[in-house]
């Protein structure tokens, strides 16, 4: 085996592992020791500033295989029969820090990044089909309230149920997050969604809008509540460790995708409104169509590269695919992207993890950062050769919309509301036992320090939801 000398980051031989250079064995440390001094700098920066909501995660390198032909829905190359791209995956909860447990209660994200023919395609989702709010003006505030309090610097279960009753839309997600979905008991056993609405354009033009399924090749599973409060005090990083090791021993885990598609027209009369955050599709509406195959099958070698400067964007679509009327979707389409420039640098695109495997062409010039050499010309347009752009070849998604500039709730559709699709989720989809766990995860919730006026208001919350269970909520919260 050949042996290897240490460096410093200029490649240049190091002079020790771990002595510094001083006058004497006892006396003062040199300015010149600049090995030292690399060592302390590069210390004192190699932590970048945490993101905001999904601070705390893990992932791994893996492959999506089309299964089934969806081409008469889209053109994106991704998605045609036979196509193998390869993927990167992130997990994350949403409100902890990167030093939080795992296991607490709380949506997870499942983020994807597709290294695809035409450019990467990115998906940003989470284990639930739906989300807490339906405007990107609260969303701010919502991961404020879930974050936590200024004078204590502590978690506060009153400041976000007075987030959430003050929030009638959130019922249909909270449901979801106090039921036993709020905690998988691990990444693999946990389905994930696009949760919005996107866009899907074939090779003649036509739009069809789509909501992804990731659904979980090993089963649905959760912890109780009493099993992740453990957890998360004998192992934080439980969920971390379970994929790592999983697919260490080579137990690949895989997700099946299946879309529901809508024909284009039937938005405008659907007796939902399908670009509504907070609202699913049932599937007795849309079915669940057969498209791949997702399998995890490497593990990272460098978390710092490859999962925590890993940068995913909804506003990354390839032809075939575009964005919709979800106004949540379209803010994020904008706040993601930014959110990597202000955390990882403007040439974020350009760290390996983050870099398509097609050739890129493009004007961005200069920053902090940059690594990819830029020549002349570098505007445009151009009289000198430089890259042009081809509007046939982008496919851009559009539809019509007019009207007067208004600060608005969506205008509603037949069966529009805050509370039914959450009363469904309870009465239609858990049986017995769901229930009875749902009910115990909210009393214990909400008994940790949720107070008057907004405890009153808690009840009434579950009461619209329904009846019986607001009813053994305050039961169980009062004693009665």
């Amino acid at each position: 085996m050949t042996e290897r000398y240490t460096t410093n980051d200029a490649g240049n031989p190091a002079p020790s592992d771990d002595q510094s250079l001083t006058v004497g064995p006892n006396g003062p440390i040199l300015l010149q020791d600049h090995y030292l001094i690399e060592q302390m700098a590069q210390f004192n920066r190699e932590r970048i500033p945490e993101r905001q909501p999904h601070a705390k995660g893990g992932g791994a390198f893996g492959h999506f295989e089309v299964t089934n032909d969806v081409s008469k829905y889209t053109r994106a190359a991704v998605f045609q029969p036979g196509t193998k791209t390869d993927t990167l995956i992130r997990f994350s909860t949403v409100a902890g820090e990167r030093g939080s447990p795992d296991t607490w209660r709380d949506p997870r994200g499942f983020a994807l990044k597709f290294y695809t023919s035409e450019g990467n395609f990115d998906m940003v989702g989470n284990n639930t089909p739906v989300f807490f709010i339906r405007d990107p003006l609260k969303f701010q505030h919502f991961i404020r309230s879930q974050k936590r309090m200024a004078a204590s610097n502590l978690r506060d279960h009153n400041m976000q149920w007075d987030f959430w009753t003050l929030s009638p839309e959130s019922a249909h997600q909270v449901t979801w997050l106090m039921g036993d979905r709020g905690i998988p008991k691990t990444w693999r056993h946990m389905n994930g969604y696009s949760s919005h609405t996107y866009s899907w354009i074939n090779a003649t033009g036509e739009i069809f809008w789509v909501k992804y399924h990731f659904i979980t090749d090993q089963g649905i599973d959760h912890l109780t509540q009493e099993e992740a409060d453990r957890l998360a005090g004998a192992d934080g990083d439980y969920h971390q460790r379970d994929l790592y090791e999983s697919i260490e021993g080579g137990n690949y885990p895989s997700w099946t995708l299946k879309m529901q598609i809508m024909p284009f027209e039937e938005a405008k009369s659907y007796r939902f409104n399908p670009f509504d955050l907070t609202k699913v599709w049932p599937h007795g509406d849309y079915p669940l169509i057969d498209v791949g195959k997702l399998t995890l099958d490497r593990n990272v070698t460098d978390y710092h590269t490859e999962i925590e400067q890993a940068a995913f964007e909804p506003n990354n679509i390839v032809p075939g695919t575009g964005l919709s009327p979800d106004k949540m979707l379209l803010a994020r389409g904008f706040s993601y992207s930014d959110a990597h420039r202000a955390r990882i640098g403007t040439n974020y695109k350009q760290i390996p993890v983050n870099t398509p495997r097609v050739e890129v062409n493009s004007y961005s010039k200069d920053g902090a950062m940059r690594i990819k050499n830029v020549s002349d010309p570098v505007y445009a347009p151009n009289s000198y050769g430089g890259p042009h752009a081809d509007p046939a070849r982008a496919a851009e998604v559009r539809w019509f919309a007019d009207g007067q500039m208004v600060r608005s709730a969506y205008t509603l559709h037949t069966e529009d509301d805050d509370w039914g699709q959450a009363g469904t989720l309870v009465r239609d989809v858990m049986d017995d036992e769901a229930r009875d766990r749902l009910v115990h995860n909210i009393v214990g919730h909400v008994s940790k320090g949720v107070k008057e006026p907004v405890l009153a208001r808690v009840f009434e919350y579950w009461r619209n939801v329904d009846q019986d269970l607001g009813k053994k909520v305050e039961e169980g919260v009062r004693g009665g």
